[in-house]
């Protein structure tokens, strides 16, 4: 039987993308906004092979028993001060509703104020179908799975600067910004102002970002569902660090009591927001973190993140919405009643929906109390490397290798200065090098000798998942690992000159992998800078690895 899908608020940030997604179901997909014009435009967009209707609707006074819809979505908002009719001519209707609300009361209040109407009426009625608390608790579930306990949960969400802000979106943000927010902080609840707790976020993919606490469904979530010992947040920042930074300022108004919020300022800072996304992008995304014990009792750090690509951000807050509607047409999910979205889908059914799209998520579970430190960095995945890269990697003894290997490095005198500086080698075939690998306390000291030379350095993990930094003498450069299928490599993240750290235009540019080939183990790196060229290259192979014997 074709299903029919009632879309309101069609025509908002993401009711048009999650139009576009649906139009590719054979569906009767009703787009419903109040108005006609911005409608009839949308469905001339829309490809697929969906059936398109359009209906002027208020979704205030709703009325549906002409439209006689199987299923409605709102995805209009904002939900911070939205009450529960739609819902309620849903049911009444006959229909399963979905929303995409992210406002915290609204979906606190929605399980109990309609799941005995739901149930009557043999439908399921889903709120928070979006990044938070769908997606977010779906990340958590994935990340802490047969954990003994979660110390810790944090979710961040960083759109880019260029990605569609709705009015909506911008009152949501506003409704709560300065204003008291009740978080499970320091192992019980209290009360911060919203847009609180400034500090820098690392996602993978986009770097760091500022962020900080926002009001969502996730902060009772996160204590509910995953009975955290000391805090759940949720954070969000914006990717232009001095847009979110004079956001942070103008909270302080509605703290000392002057203003008793800024909603009236939504127009003006959503017209300022537009004029200083030039000077952003549209890449933005989330990181899911937690802290706890694992299935074994051993502490343990998770992380889950996803980065969009090309303005396929805003998708993300209404892929939850499509995996609830494909589960009920496709019969996997059963269960009737009025719920928030945690628990009913799992994370692969979400991301389902997304997989069309540039979007990168990576997920990495490593054990906080792990001394190896590349089995601490890679953590889960250090298993899953070639026997030779494990050999060498995996050790908490001294290792001793010797093998063959060449350098390069450009001639210009600014090269070969900063050659020397770091006691680096000069460029030529090198048929005797030797590699030792000697653990300590904090990490590992490598000293790499090409003939009669040698250079030395100490690797320590980072202070993000996955990550680990290299010394040498006063730079610091940190890096995060990734598996590859037969080794791993390392991305460049940042250097620091001491404290500082040093600009994009200043940091050399970073290539380094070890890899299993032929059963041999091999290397290869390249450090490049803006303004001197290709400092040093160096690769080879090494072979007959002597392991010295523990202390």
């Amino acid at each position: 039987m074709r299903r029919r899908i009632l879309l309101v608020g069609a025509t908002g940030a993401f009711g048009a993308r999650l139009a576009h997604l649906l139009a590719a179901w054979d569906v009767d997909l009703v787009l419903a906004a109040r108005r006609v014009g911005p409608l009839n435009a949308l469905a001339a967009q829309l490809e697929g092979p969906a059936h398109i209707e359009i209906a002027p609707l208020d979704r205030d006074s709703p009325d549906l028993a002409a439209l006689r819809p199987w299923a409605v979505v709102d995805a209009a908002g904002p939900f911070q001060s939205s009450d529960l009719r739609l819902a309620q001519a849903a049911i009444a209707a006959g229909a399963h509703y979905v929303d995409i609300a992210d406002g915290r009361d609204f979906v606190a209040a929605f399980p109990d104020a309609l799941d005995g109407a739901a149930r009557a009426a043999g439908v399921l009625a889903v709120t928070g179908a979006s990044s938070t608390p769908a997606l977010s608790s779906a990340a958590l579930d994935h990340l802490t799975a047969g954990w003994q306990a979660v110390e810790a949960a944090r979710v961040t969400i960083s759109p880019g600067a260029r990605a569609p802000r709705g009015r909506s979106v911008i009152l949501a943000i506003l409704s709560y910004v300065g204003r008291p927010v009740r978080v499970f902080a320091d192992g019980g609840w209290t009360a911060r102002p919203g847009w609180s707790g400034l500090r820098r976020v690392y996602i993978p993919g986009l770097g760091r970002r500022w962020a900080s606490l926002c009001e969502t469904p996730d902060l009772d979530m996160i204590p509910q569902r995953f009975a955290v010992r000391r805090e759940g947040l949720f954070l969000a920042g914006l990717e232009l660090g001095w847009m979110h930074i004079g956001l942070w300022l103008l909270s302080w108004p509605v703290r000392w009591g002057l203003l008793r919020d800024l909603r009236p300022l939504a127009e003006p800072l959503r017209a300022a927001a537009g004029v200083a996304a030039v000077f952003g992008s549209d890449r933005g995304g989330m990181a899911v973190e937690a802290e706890g014990q694992g299935a074994d009792g051993a502490p343990r750090r998770a992380r889950w993140s996803l980065a969009a690509e090309e303005g396929a951000g805003p998708n993300v807050p209404v892929a939850a919405a499509a995996a609830v509607l494909r589960g009920l047409m496709d019969g996997r999910i059963m269960a009737r009643g009025a719920q928030a979205c945690v628990g009913v889908l799992d994370l692969s059914e979400i991301l389902r929906e997304l997989s069309h799209l540039p979007i990168r998520t990576d997920a990495l579970s490593v054990a906080t109390g792990e001394k190896v430190l590349f089995r601490r960095v890679l953590g889960d995945r250090f298993e899953g490397l070639p026997p030779t890269v494990r050999e060498i990697h995996g050790s908490d003894r001294r290792v001793l290798l010797k093998g063959r290997g060449r350098a390069r490095g450009a001639g210009n005198p600014l090269a070969r200065v900063a050659r020397a500086f770091l006691g680096l080698p000069n460029p030529g075939a090198y048929p005797r090098i030797a590699v030792t690998v000697a653990p300590d306390a904090t990490g590992e000291a490598w000293t790499r000798a090409f003939g009669a030379g040698a250079f030395n350095s100490h690797l320590r993990p980072g202070r993000e998942i996955g990550q680990f930094e290299e010394r040498f003498g006063p730079l610091r450069f940190t890096f995060e690992a990734d598996s590859t299928p037969n080794g791993f490599r390392w991305r460049f993240v940042e250097c620091r000159a001491g404290p500082l750290v040093l600009p994009r235009f200043l940091a050399p540019s970073i290539r380094a992998r070890a890899f299993e080939a032929g059963g041999t183990y091999r290397f290869s790196v390249a450090v490049a800078h803006p303004m001197i060229g290709l400092l040093f290259a160096y690769a080879g192979r090494l072979t007959s690895p002597s392991i010295a014997s523990r202390d």
